[in-house]
């Protein structure tokens, strides 16, 4: 089923129109209030700055003080029943707002942006904590990609609207406020059709005092090291977001010598790219939650970073271009491509790693930890306020800015890549199995989704690991021959993954001994362990018997087992088909089409070798 099929399920739809109204909300009232006080209220230049600086800052300071209070009301109550409220109190902050657009009330709407950052405050921890809720593990990708495309153009449209309402001569104001009023209404009308998110915590003890709140959520999100720095990574995206937004108008009057069509237009291809950026996630990942996307994101964002920059920079020779005539100037394609793709990498590098926020940590937790990571975005997104004024106080200009920020993406990347190899491991897995194989699965959901399993699979090729390790969705660690373990680079992969390494008897029973402790630990720990019962890799492309160390771990741990095939490798890279014919082993089925498939769990009573044997040879049929 396509992502798209998802805005057709009453389960995901409306609460995606919910969110994507909100974001409208909040930045078509953001801007409308910005061009009131910089065009239609006759202020000094002094006068209008300082609200002009002082209005994100407001818009801000919600996010520390009250998120921790929001993760906890997300978490002991049901969820839509909150939404409703937001959505209500959205809809009040409006109508506040439309007499401050009448009175040119600055300090009241001052007030409203206040409001509208505790509705964004309360709205975030719902926002991605009912995803889990609402959706299966395989459309977590999916869906997520699906609210930041939804998010990246409601914002666009908001902030076009917000612009031009305010600006129409005599009535800007009745405009913008009847805008921002039926947009809120519109939002409560369609909340009420989001079904039911029950409580992941009702039990949880309330704490009203909002600082030590904040502080025992942060050392909630800090708690699984992992999650911990997916959420740094993340909080990474919106400093590196706010610093390229908040240069734009600058790059595009002094550098790209544009005016306000222009500054739209480059804020326009930075979220169409970021929106498909963000619905290619689901596809590239085969719809798993795949962090291998991450270091490619992060890859990009430096790229086409340091090429924005050396495609134009320094002071624009022709000023006052619209945005038919930069596109007909010199250079101008690049400079819209590589803002394109900027976006486009910024959605590979985000949504997995929500996703795997959301598959990994606890659910009774889950809406206090997004509230921790909204409190972490708002810090960066300041902290990235600050890098940008200091550095325009240094005498860099706004390409210059763009520059520093995506090489220090490097060090940044490099940092939280160190902490966490996993990211790597599943970068360097997802590319050389995509870069060799077109895989297809059959029967992947019927691997339970959560406890103890143990997988059989048979053996063709150096690569079988990476490929099931590709395209299952449970994280597993393998059981394979010890001198595999050791091939250099594959051998990082391996043991970022955990993998168990195991030796004959004959070879060295301590080693042999110590796989199965290892194995047993980490089914008595919840995990899946993969095992090639063959041996060793098949030498002619047939499956060979099955050895009894699957009946031995099964008597010492009985568990749930899955036998697999492996259809199709035989004669791939790194199979052994060549090596047979006395050919050096190159490649001869490049890109080869391989299937994987998967059977029903069986009973371990029902699981002996033989019978295990019997099922995969089944499995795989005649095509080796």
């Amino acid at each position: 089923m396509s992502q798209f099929a998802l805005l057709g399920k009453r389960r995901f739809a409306p609460f995606f129109w919910t969110q994507a109204l909100g974001a409208f909300n909040d930045n078509a009232f953001r801007n409308a209030l910005v061009m009131l006080v910089a065009y239609q209220m006759g202020l000094s230049d002094h006068a209008a700055s300082i609200y002009t600086n002082l209005a994100p800052a407001l818009f801000i300071i919600p996010f520390f003080l009250f998120s921790a209070t929001a993760g906890q009301l997300a978490e002991k109550y049901e969820k839509t029943r909150i939404i409703r409220y937001v959505k209500l109190f959205e809809i009040g902050a409006m109508v506040l707002a439309a007499y401050g657009f009448y009175t040119h009330h600055t300090s009241l709407l001052l007030v409203v942006l206040f409001m509208m950052g505790m509705h964004s405050t309360m709205f975030g921890p719902i926002k991605y904590a009912i995803l889990p809720q609402a959706l299966k593990r395989d459309e977590l990708v999916g869906g997520n990609g699906l609210v930041e495309m939804g998010t990246q153009m409601a914002m666009l449209v908001g902030m076009i609207a917000g612009n031009s309402l305010m600006l129409v001569a005599g009535i800007g104001p009745l405009l913008a406020s009847g805008a921002t009023i039926a947009v809120a209404v519109a939002g409560y009308l369609v909340c009420r059709r989001i079904p039911p998110a029950p409580a992941t915590a009702p039990e949880l003890r309330f704490n009203w005092n909002m600082f030590s709140e904040t502080a025992r959520v942060l050392a909630i999100t800090r708690a699984d090291r992992a999650v911990f720095n997916a959420i740094l990574g993340i909080s990474w995206f919106w400093f590196f977001g706010t610093v390229l937004i908040a240069q734009l108008p600058i790059y595009t009057r002094e550098t790209l010598g544009g005016d306000g069509s222009v500054n739209t237009l480059v804020l326009t291809l930075f979220s169409i790219g970021t929106g498909a950026g963000a619905l290619l996630c689901e596809r590239m990942s085969g719809r798993r939650v795949e962090i291998g996307l991450v270091p490619l994101g992060a890859f990009g964002l430096t790229a086409f970073g340091v090429d924005l920059y050396f495609a134009r920079h320094g002071v624009a020779t022709v000023r006052g271009l619209d945005w038919l005539g930069f596109l007909h100037s010199a250079g101008s394609w690049r400079v819209a491509l590589d803002l394109t793709l900027i976006g486009a990498f910024a959605g590979f590098y985000v949504v997995p790693l929500f996703a795997y926020v959301q598959a990994r940590a606890p659910r009774e937790k889950l809406s206090r930890i997004i509230a921790g990571t909204n409190i972490l975005n708002a810090l960066l997104i300041v902290l990235a306020s600050g890098f940008g004024l200091g550095l325009g106080m240094l005498g860099f200009g706004a390409s210059q800015i763009f520059l520093v920020a995506s090489l220090l993406n490097v060090l940044v990347a490099w940092y939280i890549f160190t902490l966490v190899p996993e990211f790597v491991m599943r970068f360097i897995t997802w590319v050389l199995v995509n870069t060799l194989y077109r895989v297809r699965v059959d029967g992947s959901e019927r691997i339970p989704e959560e406890g103890p399993v143990l997988l059989v699979c048979n053996h063709v090729s150096f690569m079988d690991p990476l490929l099931l390790m590709a395209n299952l969705r449970r994280p597993m660690r393998f059981v394979m021959y010890y001198k595999i373990f050791r091939i250099p680079v594959l051998s990082f992969v391996f043991r970022t993954a955990k993998a168990i390494p195991i030796a004959g008897h004959r070879e060295d029973p301590a080693v042999l001994q110590e796989a199965y402790d290892a194995i047993d630990a980490a089914l008595a720990n919840g995990e899946v362990v993969c095992i090639f019962p063959e041996g060793g890799l098949t030498g002619d492309g047939a499956i060979a018997p099955f050895r009894a160390g699957v009946e031995k771990i099964l008597a010492r741990r009985p568990v749930p087992v899955v036998p697999m095939a492996l259809r199709g490798l035989w004669g791939s890279v790194w199979s052994r088909s060549d090596s047979m014919l006395g050919r050096s082993r190159l490649p001869r089925r490049f890109r080869a089409r391989v299937e994987l498939v998967v059977d029903a769990p069986r009973q371990p009573e029902n699981a002996g070798a033989a019978a295990l044997e019997a099922r995969v040879r089944e499995l795989r049929g005649d095509l080796a």
